[in-house]
């Protein structure tokens, strides 16, 4: 039994050896097989490009391999999705149009005179005749003008309102200041019931003063006028009297003193105009010396706005200009004044200018050094060719609004602009009365036009033989 094992053991291993010795023959032939096969299919199918076998967004027109040596993987044709037209052909053009030229259809700047693909294999886009208007437009299709919300507006004549805003204080008028000081030695003999702050009226008393000098002069006044003499006798009598005014002897002690022919021994002196104290230094008893100020007043009832006008705005400020005064003290009311001065001069720290308002402080509710914020209409009031805000494009360098010519176009124009306000601005040349220009959306314009006019430099730049060299070389390069 044993024996009969041993006898079939060796029988099944030898068909096994055969058939490993038949298949390993074969395995070449198999592999030569599929290699075939892949190589068939391989040929009936269109590579458009090679990518990156990690997935990063490298590409390649021909066959290479990344920094660790493994082959780029091919994409067909029928792997890529198309959004267009098929990309197994070139795009025709359409019959019965002239084609002036191919652009790229990824938007670059990059133009062909013959049809032809991109590294991605996608067909160029023909740009037929009419398409590329000669007078700088661009044309949108209907569908984009929607989507974009593309609005436009005609030029208006309107009478543009310009405010320019200062902050500045409130100050007082320097020609209603007035100041009692003594012009010879004094003593100060009794002061009024007056304190710093307080409201005096014209006349109204503030102390009384006793002077060597001013007694002496009255008494030579006093002898003059109590002689009969006549001729130089009376014109000495004047030379006394004027020497009274000199000391600022009061007008109304010497015309008593000319009506009783006495002089009291201390003279009353008295508020020159209406207004507040705003300095007092007298004090009964004192000796004050030719110039000490005893009382400083000042009439606030009309005061000053100085405020700082920014350097950029002082072409449009005008003396006489109308003012509108907010003080933060008291918000909701508003103070009516004019510009009165322009300072000549320009703050080299804050590059701006001084300008003074008067104002009527008939409640004397405005305070020196108050703060206060200034809104000088400027500009005048005629009516002007005006467009929206938004609808000029400003670089800086260039000013240029967009002109909606129908049908879908849009002329790009430079214009020349003037003031602003009210959400307007003036245009001064470049734009007459109802041309409609784009108000909403002007920006997607102006970037299509951008292209627009580069693309139309790089189809006019250069010969066509040049054209179809510099083709050829871009066809042959690698994109990554």
């Amino acid at each position: 039994m044993n024996k009969k094992f041993g006898i079939l053991g060796k029988f099944a291993l030898l068909i096994g050896l055969s058939v490993a010795s038949y298949w390993s023959a074969q395995q070449p032939l198999l592999s030569e097989l599929l290699d075939a096969v892949r190589t068939a299919g391989a040929a009936e199918r269109t590579v458009l490009y090679y990518r990156d076998p990690s997935g990063l967004p490298f590409w390649s027109v021909v066959p290479k391999k990344d920094n660790q040596d493994r082959d780029y993987l091919p994409v067909y044709a029928d792997e890529e999705p198309s959004f267009d037209q098929p990309t197994s052909k070139l795009r025709a053009a359409e019959p019965g149009r002239k084609v002036l030229y191919y652009r790229n259809p990824m938007g670059l700047p990059d133009t062909s005179p013959v049809p032809k693909k991109d590294p991605m294999g996608m067909n160029y886009v023909p740009v037929y005749e009419g398409d590329e208007p000669d007078d700088g437009s661009v044309k949108l299709s209907p569908g984009k003008i929607q989507r974009t919300g593309v609005k436009s507006e005609p030029a208006e004549r309107r009478v543009i309102h310009t405010l320019v805003r200062a902050p500045g204080t409130i100050q007082l008028d320097e020609r209603r200041i007035s100041v009692i000081a003594m012009r010879a030695e004094s003593y100060v003999q009794k002061v009024a019931d007056v304190t710093t702050g307080a409201r005096v009226a014209a006349g109204q008393p503030l102390m009384e003063i006793y002077s060597p000098a001013v007694a002496a002069a009255a008494a030579e006044y006093l002898s003059t006028i109590n002689s009969k003499t006549t001729g130089g006798i009376e014109e000495y009598g004047r030379g006394s009297r004027q020497r009274l005014m000199n000391l600022d002897v009061p007008e109304p002690i010497i015309v008593a003193m000319e009506k009783t022919h006495s002089f009291p021994i201390a003279v009353q002196w008295s508020a020159p105009r209406h207004g507040v104290v705003l300095e007092r230094n007298a004090v009964e008893g004192m000796r004050a010396q030719p110039g000490d100020v005893l009382f400083r007043i000042a009439d606030t009832s009309v005061v000053w706005a100085l405020v700082d006008v920014a350097e950029r705005d002082l072409g449009g400020v005008a003396v006489g200009q109308p003012v509108t005064v907010r003080a933060r003290s008291f918000p909701g009311r508003a103070f009516s004044g004019k510009i009165s001065v322009t300072y000549p001069q320009v703050n080299r720290e804050t590059r701006t200018a001084r300008v003074r308002i008067e104002l009527t402080n008939a409640d004397l509710s405005l305070l020196p050094d108050m703060y206060v914020d200034a809104e000088i209409e400027t500009g005048s009031g005629a009516a002007v060719v005006a467009v929206p805000d938004s609808s000029v494009l400003d670089t800086g360098t260039r000013q240029a609004v967009l002109v909606d010519k129908g049908e879908g176009r849009f002329e790009p124009r430079p214009v020349k602009l003037g003031r602003r306000g009210d959400g307007f601005v003036e245009v001064r040349d470049g734009l007459s009365e109802g041309e409609p220009v784009v108000t909403s959306a002007n920006f997607l314009i102006d970037a299509e036009s951008n292209l627009k006019a580069a693309l139309k430099s790089f189809a006019e730049a250069g010969s066509p033989q040049e054209k179809v060299a510099s083709s050829g070389m871009k066809d042959t390069g690698e994109q990554q």
